[in-house]
C-alpha cells in the first residue's frame, strides 16, 4: 500500500500464471473489452402537448361543455328561419374541418373529461384525395340544395277582346309567327298584332259572304297562309301587305293547313288534303284521299318527313309524300280528332285528342305503328302543343269543363289547371320563345298565359310588352 500524503492507492492484483515452459510469467493486467449493447428506444404509447397546455384535437369542445345547439335554439327564438338554418349549417362545417368534430360527436357527448392533454391519433381517410375545399367528415354538414318549385300564375297575363271570333270546333283560326307576330281571323278579315310593338295591322278583308276558316305561318314567319269557306287558299307576303296568290282545288271550307318548308299542305270539308309547292306556278302536286268525313288537324313532324291528319271520321292517319296511301292508320279515338301533336323532345311520339265522346289524349309510336298510353281528361280535348324547353304537354278543352291543362310527360301528372274561359277552348297557339300561350274561346276573348320556362332575355316573353285592349 502507497500513500500520497492522504491518498491511498492500491496496485493492481498481481496473479500469476505458468507458461508451457514452467516459467512463470510477469504481471498480467487483465483488461476487460468493453461490449456495445443497443439501446431500445421505446416510443411514448401517445404524445403529449408541451407544458400541459390542453390539445384541441383531444376532444370535442362544444360537446363536452354542454353548448346548447344552435339549429334548436335559433329555430325557436329567431324568425328568419332560413338564415339561421345557413348560418347554423355554416358553423357545424367550420367546426368539423378545424376541431375535427361531426354533428354526432355534438349530440351524443364523451365522459372524459374537457380538458384533453393526449393527443388522439387520426386515422387516414379519404380526405386527403378530396379535390373538395370541405373533407368528407363536412360533406354531410352541407345543406342539400333546395329545388326551386316553378310557380304558374292562375290567371292570365293579359286578355284581349277578339269580336267576332267563331265558336267552331273545325277552325283554326290563331297562330304565332316564329316572328312575333300573331295572326287572328275574325269573320272575313285577318288582324296582326305584333308582340314587339304592340301594333295592329289589318291585312286583309274577304269580298261578299265569304269568311276566314284558318290561318297558318310559314316557318319563317314571312308567309301567311289564309283558308277560306269558299274553298280557296291565299299566300299573303305580310310585310309587303300584299296577296302573292290564290290556291284552289278544294270544293269545301279549309279548316287546316300546315306548312313544310316551301310545300303547304291543306285539309278540307270535301275529305281531302292537298299539297302543294308554293314557288312553283302548278296548283298542286299531290293529293292524300283516306278520310272519310271532314279534316280538321294536321301537323308535320319535325324532321319533315311526316305528316299527321285527323278528321271528323274519328281516324289519324300518318302519311309519307313518297305513298298516296296513308303510312299508318290509328282507330282507337270515339270522336273527331282535331288536336295534334308531334313531340320536339322525341323522335316519332305523336299524340293526339278526341271529341266529346272520347275525352281522351292518346299517345303513339310511329316508328313502330303502336298505340303508348291514353289519359282520360273528362272533356272534350280541342288543340294540343308541346313545350319547346321541358318535357310537358298543354291541352285545352270544350264540354264541359273549359279548362287549360299542363301535363307532365310521361306521367301525365297535371302540372297546373287554368281557367277563365267561359266558352269552349277552341284556339291555341305558343310564343317563339316557347314561354307564353294564347288561347281563343268563342267568348270572343283571347287570353294571354306564361306557362312554361324559358330564357328571361328571349324575344317573345308577356310581361316585356305592352298588350292593348282590342284585337281590332
Amino acid at each position: 500500500l502507497f500513500q500520497f500524503g492522504s491518498i491511498s492507492v492500491s496496485p493492481p492484483s498481481r496473479r500469476g500464471m505458468d507458461r508451457e515452459d514452467g516459467t512463470h510469467c510477469a504481471y498480467d493486467y487483465s483488461v476487460r473489452t468493453p461490449v456495445k449493447t443497443r439501446r431500445r428506444v421505446s416510443e411514448p404509447e401517445s404524445v403529449l402537448s408541451d407544458r400541459y397546455i390542453p390539445s384541441r384535437t383531444g376532444g370535442s369542445l362544444s360537446s363536452r361543455a354542454s353548448i346548447v345547439d344552435e339549429m334548436s335554439a335559433g329555430s325557436q327564438t329567431s324568425p328568419q328561419c332560413t338564415r339561421d338554418e345557413e348560418n347554423v349549417s355554416y358553423t357545424q362545417m367550420l367546426r368539423s374541418e378545424i376541431l375535427g368534430m361531426s354533428p354526432a360527436d355534438r349530440l351524443q357527448g364523451s365522459p372524459e373529461s374537457v380538458l384533453q392533454y393526449k393527443a388522439q391519433k387520426r386515422a387516414m381517410s379519404e380526405d386527403v384525395f378530396s379535390v373538395s375545399p370541405g373533407g368528407l367528415r363536412s360533406s354531410s354538414c352541407a345543406p342539400t340544395p333546395r329545388k326551386v318549385q316553378r310557380k304558374i300564375a292562375k290567371a292570365p297575363a293579359k286578355v284581349l277582346d277578339a269580336p267576332a271570333l267563331q265558336d267552331d270546333f273545325y277552325l283554326n283560326l290563331v297562330d304565332w309567327s316564329s316572328t312575333n307576330m300573331l295572326s287572328v281571323g275574325l269573320s272575313k278579315s285577318v288582324y296582326l298584332w305584333s308582340a314587339s310593338s304592340s301594333r295592329v295591322t289589318k291585312l286583309l278583308d274577304l269580298p261578299g259572304e265569304d269568311s276566314v276558316t284558318s290561318v297558318s305561318w310559314a316557318q319563317r314567319g314571312l308567309h301567311l297562309a289564309v283558308g277560306t269557306n269558299s274553298g280557296d287558299v291565299q299566300i299573303w307576303d305580310t310585310e309587303a301587305g300584299r296577296k302573292l296568290r290564290t290556291l284552289g282545288g278544294h270544293r269545301g271550307r279549309v279548316g287546316t293547313s300546315a306548312w313544310n318548308g316551301g310545300i303547304l299542305s291543306t285539309g278540307s270539308r270535301d275529305n281531302s288534303i292537298l299539297h302543294r309547292d308554293v314557288r312553283q306556278p302548278d296548283e298542286s302536286f299531290a293529293k292524300s284521299l283516306g278520310h272519310r268525313q271532314e279534316v280538321c288537324g294536321l301537323k308535320w313532324s319535325f324532321d319533315e318527313q311526316m305528316l299527321a291528319s285527323g278528321g271528323n271520321d274519328n281516324k289519324l292517319f300518318v302519311w309519307n309524300l313518297r305513298n298516296p296511301a296513308p303510312a299508318l292508320q290509328f282507330t282507337d279515338h270515339s270522336a273527331a280528332v282535331k288536336a295534334i301533336a308531334w313531340s320536339p323532345h322525341q323522335n316519332g311520339l305523336l299524340a293526339s285528342g278526341g271529341g266529346t265522346a272520347d275525352r281522351c289524349i292518346r299517345f303513339w309510336n310511329t316508328t313502330t305503328g303502336t298505340p303508348m298510353q291514353a289519359v282520360d281528361t273528362g272533356s272534350q280535348v280541342c288543340n294540343l302543343m308541346w313545350s319547346k324547353n321541358v318535357n310537358e304537354i298543354v291541352s285545352t278543352h270544350g264540354y264541359s269543363f273549359n279548362q287549360v291543362v299542363v301535363w307532365k310527360y310521361p306521367t301525365m301528372s297535371k302540372v297546373t289547371t287554368l281557367s277563365g274561359h267561359t266558352y269552349r277552348v277552341l284556339y291555341l297557339a305558343m310564343s317563339p320563345d316557347g314561354q307564353t300561350i294564347v288561347t281563343g274561346a268563342g267568348d270572343e276573348t283571347l287570353r294571354f298565359w306564361n306557362v312554361f320556362p324559358g330564357h328571361k332575355t328571349s324575344l317573345g316573353g308577356v310581361h316585356s310588352h305592352g298588350f292593348a285592349k282590342v284585337i281590332r
